[in-house]
């Protein structure tokens, strides 16, 4: 990879937005921390980041062998778990209510479920399987796509229903 391409890897960028969504996790359930305000950089994050994913990095990995189209499918389908996850928790009140408490580890749970299949089965075959110059080109198509739903507000809360199916 050219000199400045290595930060715009896919593969990296992804799994760096990965561990943001940790540190949020860890910051939601922190009695410490701003909870509501992490909440509201998870949800942006979670949104932007997964249709950034479908739009722009999903179909193009489909097109390479050695890359498993059925755990492609399946990321989809985590992303719409995720985001049902995300409105319940949304939904809810009060923050750190037992309700939200338990909607905030259901959702910890399918995101994380995701991040780690995901991991292990698409990005390794992406790392593995995708030229170097090929995973940079969709690095910065999947940046500008997570950059344009994250200026649109794409983590509120009427959004999100949209997404789900319950606007």
């Amino acid at each position: 990879m050219a000199a400045g391409e290595t930060d715009q890897d896919v593969v990296a960028v992804i799994l760096k937005d990965h561990r943001t969504m940790e540190d949020l996790f860890r910051r939601m359930r922190s009695v410490e921390a701003d909870r509501a305000g992490a909440l509201e950089r998870f949800s942006a994050l979670l949104i932007a980041h997964g249709e950034a994913e479908e739009t722009e990095v999903y179909g193009a990995l489909k097109r390479f062998k050695h890359v498993d189209d059925e755990e492609v499918e399946h990321g989809e389908e985590e992303h719409a778990e995720g985001n049902e996850a995300l409105l319940a928790l949304l939904e809810v009140d009060e923050v750190g209510s037992e309700a939200w408490d338990a909607r905030l580890e259901d959702l910890v749970k399918a995101v994380s479920h995701h991040l780690d299949e995901e991991e292990r089965t698409i990005l390794n075959g992406a790392r593995e399987n995708v030229p170097d110059g090929r995973r940079a080109e969709l690095g910065a198509a999947f940046l500008r796509e997570r950059e344009k739903q994250l200026a649109s507000g794409c983590g509120d809360i009427e959004n999100v229903r949209r997404l789900v199916g319950r606007a």
